[in-house]
Order: structure tokens, then sequence, then C-alpha cells
């Protein structure tokens, strides 16, 4: 069975890792979302046709529930079905105390990292699931070792998102692993990407366990086990990508 992928936000970071080394492992259909660089998607675009894919990119702002819709129907006309999801696309701010952030600026927050994967995993599980007249899929989201670390005095906000995404991972894993669908999810530490900002990787690096930040490639191994068919026994997992941390 060709096997279809679509990864949120995989014009960047994670999500581009995670495009170019699943082509690299022989998925035969790749869709590169993105919300506003097309120059950036093209190129991981361009990545997967040379590792042999046929990979498209889409536009779509997965925060919005039309867009969501207008993007795996657009993979149904020119890729086919979904067989695999990853929920890459996410924000990390606002920064700041808990006493110092008004309740409007975390709208964004909520709407693209904890409602985009929502409305994604719906969308998937609707084509997927054996309820549904599919042969079943696998879903890996995007959390973060915030999660459980809290992010105290800067990111709380962001650590409460990836702790909706746990929790939202755990159920809906037993709510699809009948309905031949996995349901995974990765919880990155500091992976040096775009998203950090400015001097935190050389900050933060040095004094974590295995004294260095991990490289984006390193959590898209890690995504692209979990999609596989290694992982046929493994649902409602959070595999820590965090150096010990």
């Amino acid at each position: 069975m060709s096997r279809v992928l679509i990864v949120t936000g995989g014009s960047r970071g994670l999500g581009a890792a995670t495009c170019i080394e699943a082509a690299k492992a022989g998925y035969e259909y790749i869709c590169v979302n993105y919300i506003s660089n097309k120059p950036r998607a093209d190129q991981v675009v361009n990545d997967c046709l040379k590792a042999g894919a046929k990979a498209i990119a889409v536009q779509a702002d997965v925060s919005k529930e039309a867009d969501v819709v207008r993007l795996f129907n657009t993979v149904d006309e020119k890729l086919g079905k979904v067989t695999h999801l990853v929920n890459s696309a996410g924000i990390i701010g606002p920064y700041g105390r808990v006493d110092e952030i008004k309740a409007d600026d975390l709208a964004p927050l909520w709407s693209l990292n904890i409602t985009a994967m929502f409305t994604c995993c719906r969308e998937a599980i609707k084509r997927m699931s054996t309820k549904h007249g599919g042969t079943g899929g696998a879903i890996v989201n995007v959390s973060s070792a915030s999660s459980h670390l809290g992010g105290p005095g800067v990111n709380v906000s962001y650590a409460a998102s990836k702790g909706a995404v746990d929790s939202f991972n755990w159920g809906l894993a037993q709510e699809v692993a009948a309905e031949a669908i996995r349901v995974n999810s990765v919880s990155p530490g500091v992976i040096d990407t775009e998203i950090q900002p400015p001097g935190r990787v050389e900050k933060v690096g040095p004094i974590l366990p295995m004294q260095r930040v991990g490289e984006a490639k390193e959590v898209a191994a890690a995504i692209i086990f979990l999609l596989s068919d290694g992982a046929s026994y493994i649902a409602g997992t959070k595999v820590n990508v965090s150096g010990a941390r």
C-alpha cells in the first residue's frame, strides 16, 4: 500500500526534517504544508523529489478549520487519501510570567498548538479509520519537554499547550486503536531550529546532560520510527527526544 504523508509546518524546523527523512525512508507521497513561506516549502519539496518521493507543497493555515479541510481535500485529489500524519506546526510565545500575559495574547497559541492538531487529526481519522472505510494509518503529534518541565518564569502558557497535546494524544490513541490507527507523540527538548529565541541554543546547550542541544534530524528519526511498521504495537506513547532532560 502506498504511503501518503502530510506534515503540518513542513517548510521549516522539525517539519522540514521529517519530510526529508520520510522521503529518504521510501515514503511515496509527501505533502509539505506551509502557511506563508512558499520558497522554503518548495525547497523541501525539491529535497523530497531528489530522494525519490512525489511531493507537493500546500499552503494552509491549519489554525483555521476551512484551511484544514482544503488541505486534506487537496491531498485526496493530488496524492491520495492520507495514511500518515505528523502534526508539527506550532508556535512558542508569548513569553513572560503568568501575571504579565494578557488573555487575548494566548489565542494564537491555543489555536495553532491545540485546535489545529485536533482538526487535522479529525480529518485524518475520517480517511484512515476502518470505521469510515479506511485501511488504517499512523499519527504522530509533536509535544515538548516543556509539558513536564513547566516553563516557569518564561513560558508556562506554551508548556500548558503541550500538556494539552499529551492529554489529547493519550485519549485519541485509545479512541481509535481498534480502528487500525496508531497515535503517538514525540517530546523534543531544546532543538537547534529557528523557533528558538536568539542565543538560547548557545546558552542552554552546555548545561544539558549531553552538553549539547538536539538536531532536527534526531527528532525526525524518532517520528519516522513511530510512523513505521516497526512500531506496529506502539500506541499512546510519548517518546522523549530531549537528551535525558
